[in-house]
């Protein structure tokens, strides 16, 4: 018997993207991963805003890559503790890595970074905002080579890679001319 695929309404992810998506439409209805529809309320009558989104990009091996971001509470002994995850992106270049991150609403001044050869941590932590977000790298990186701009709301770090990617060689095959 032969498996039939099931291509997504989107025409190039199959399912295991469907069940991405299902994980995250239940997730939305049970009040956003541990935050209740009266919580959701509360602080809208608070004036107080909550994001919690998905970015979903396809990965360079063919498959779709998922990565949550938005308001993270957490309870503490003093209370809730909130923070928002950034929207992160990493591009990997031969000699570099770049990492572009969405801090609107916050001066340059307000950003604190902290850079391993292996972790990069974001922490923005002023009265009306409060960002954070820990990257663990998919290079080892020369913290000491870090360099960042912000504007308009992105800040964007670049790293130099203590080694250049390889580049992948395939097993080549001679092919005949007739």
């Amino acid at each position: 018997m032969t498996k039939k695929r099931r291509i997504s309404p989107f025409g190039f992810f199959d399912d295991e993207f469907e069940r991405m998506m299902e994980r995250m439409m239940e997730d939305m209805s049970r009040g956003f991963g541990g935050i209740d529809m009266g919580e959701l309320e509360k602080r809208a009558r608070e004036g107080k805003s909550f994001v919690r989104g998905y970015s979903v990009t396809v990965g360079p091996d063919g498959k779709p890559v998922v990565r949550e971001f938005g308001d993270k509470p957490t309870v503490t002994a003093k209370g809730t503790d909130e923070k928002r995850e950034p929207l992160v992106d990493i591009i990997e270049e031969k000699t570099k890595l770049k990492i572009i991150a969405e801090l609107p609403g916050v001066s340059k001044d307000d950003i604190h970074l902290n850079a391993t050869k292996d972790n990069l941590e974001i922490k923005v932590n002023t009265p009306e905002r409060k960002y954070y977000k820990s990257l663990e790298l998919p290079a080892k990186i020369k913290p000491e080579t870090a360099n960042a701009s912000y504007k308009n709301g992105v800040l964007e770090i670049t790293l130099d890679r203590i080694e250049p990617a390889k580049e992948e060689k395939g097993a080549g095959r001679r092919i005949k001319v007739e």
